[in-house]
């Protein structure tokens, strides 16, 4: 069989694939390459916004857990400290979702949303934000920030009366987008993969070569790397050599991961359709509901406080400061407090979800982190590989971002021997959650009723 003729390209005389002329022809764009610098230059102004807003996040949330009782006389929070907090936080909430345009930002428990919601609803988002996160709700701020970051680049553009057309919104929306989610993670390389991600390009196409790339090449690296310190012979490879500790993998760590990763990803699908019902609760009545979800969700830090005598802190708010303290000291930990922590803030984890308003990314991390740090002594498992393999299952579950969740722990731990186990953990937790029921969808404000129960959620 005679095989087709390769297209010739425009210049030279050589073949080029067809997606690589129109790659060139859109670079080429005079529109495109406007809507490129103006890109670069809002970069500037939005990453700048967004640290000020992350700098009154944390210091309000130090004024409320720390400033305030050490001013009254406690050195820690007292174990109803959450209750107050989270009742305003809830009413306040409803007030902003009932009166403000926007609704505060779309609810966490549908997912991350790469669509700016426009400059006319950021006072909404912003507010809503203050009222939830300083005051523990159990949520992170990358969903506001993505929100702020969005509309932020279109007012810019509105003000400079540049052209509006829809390529330029995609593209100056995912933009701002992304600079404002770098300045929580500290790395534009997380925020460029997850807002690719996120706004699902390539479709089911981009999944279906992805997972099985994903998975070949994690199985693959253990391959590689294990079968050269059997025999002691290295094959050439591109490598960095940087003087780091790093915990070796073994079977063990593998086998224990995958396992783990499976029981990961079936109870944090729990816990987003706890949040998809606490979504649905909340939708007819949003102040009263949110109101009541609050107090709900401060009586699980409470509640945890009083059975573990720990702070309240521990299950209240995004948990990044208390992951960080558990990776440094995970041994301060006692069987009992993880298991509290697991059990207290999940619950509130589902609750904040579908009431209050921030992202789903870092009490994921923190639920991925504190089980593996529970199931570490589990024989031939280590408590880096079972953090690992703990944070990347938890947070390709909740936020059905397995490229995204791959490059986030990796960063995170800042370790390149767990690459094979945390690739292994996202893929492995992220076709468990895909295969299980969807549970029911988030409805729209004031229409608990219409969302049909079994209807597929959001990615």
């Amino acid at each position: 069989m005679s095989e087709p003729s390769p297209r010739p390209a425009s210049s030279g005389g050589r073949t080029q694939p067809e997606e690589a002329d129109r790659l060139r022809d859109m670079l080429r764009s005079p529109g495109y390459q406007k809507a490129l610098v103006f890109s670069a230059l809002i970069g500037v102004p939005v990453s700048l916004l967004a640290f000020w807003f992350l700098v009154v996040l944390h210091q309000l949330e130090h004024l409320m857990w720390a400033g305030l009782p050490e001013s009254l006389g406690w050195d820690t929070p007292p174990w109803w400290w959450p209750l107050p907090l989270l009742l305003v936080s809830g009413i306040l909430v409803g007030l902003v979702v009932t009166h403000m345009r926007g609704a505060g930002g779309h609810l966490p428990a549908a997912g991350l949303n790469p669509s700016s919601p426009g400059a006319a609803a950021l006072p909404g988002v912003i507010l809503a934000a203050l009222f939830s996160l300083p005051l523990g709700a159990v949520l992170g701020p990358e969903a506001p920030l993505i929100a702020l970051g969005g509309g932020l680049a279109l007012l810019f553009r509105n003000l400079t009366r540049a052209p509006a057309t829809a390529q330029s919104t995609a593209l100056l929306g995912a933009a701002g987008a992304a600079a404002a989610i770098s300045a929580i993670f500290g790395n534009p390389l997380i925020a460029a993969v997850m807002l690719m991600e996120v706004a699902g390009v390539g479709g089911t196409q981009l999944f279906a070569v992805m997972l099985p790339a994903l998975l070949s090449s994690g199985v693959g690296s253990l391959v590689f790397t294990g079968f050269g310190r059997w025999t002691g012979l290295e094959t050439a490879g591109l490598t960095l050599k940087i003087d780091l500790p790093s915990p070796r993998l073994d079977a063990g760590d593998v086998l224990w991961g995958v396992l783990m990763a499976v029981v990961i990803g079936a109870a944090v699908h729990l816990v987003l359709v706890g949040g998809r019902m606490t979504a649905r609760f909340v939708a007819g009545r949003p102040v009263v509901h949110t109101a009541v979800c609050g107090l709900a969700a401060g009586v699980c830090a409470a509640v945890y406080a009083l059975v573990t005598d720990r702070t309240p802190v521990d299950v209240a708010s995004s948990g990044e400061g208390t992951l960080s303290q558990m990776a440094a000291d995970p041994h301060a930990w006692g069987v009992g407090a993880l298991i509290a922590v697991l059990l207290c803030k999940g619950a509130g984890y589902a609750i904040c979800l579908g009431s209050l308003r921030g992202g789903p990314i870092f009490p994921s991390l923190f639920l991925g982190g504190a089980a593996g740090v529970l199931l570490a002594p589990l024989p031939g498992l280590g408590v880096v590989p079972a953090m690992a393999a703990g944070m990347a299952a938890a947070s390709a579950s909740a936020l059905r971002l397995p490229v995204s969740s791959v490059v986030l722990v990796v960063l995170l731990l800042g370790s390149a021997a767990m690459i094979p186990v945390v690739i292994l953990a996202a893929v492995v937790a992220f076709v468990t959650v895909e295969l299980l029921p969807s549970g029911p969808a988030v409805p729209p404000l004031g229409e608990p009723d219409r969302a049909p129960a079994a209807a597929k959620a959001p990615s």
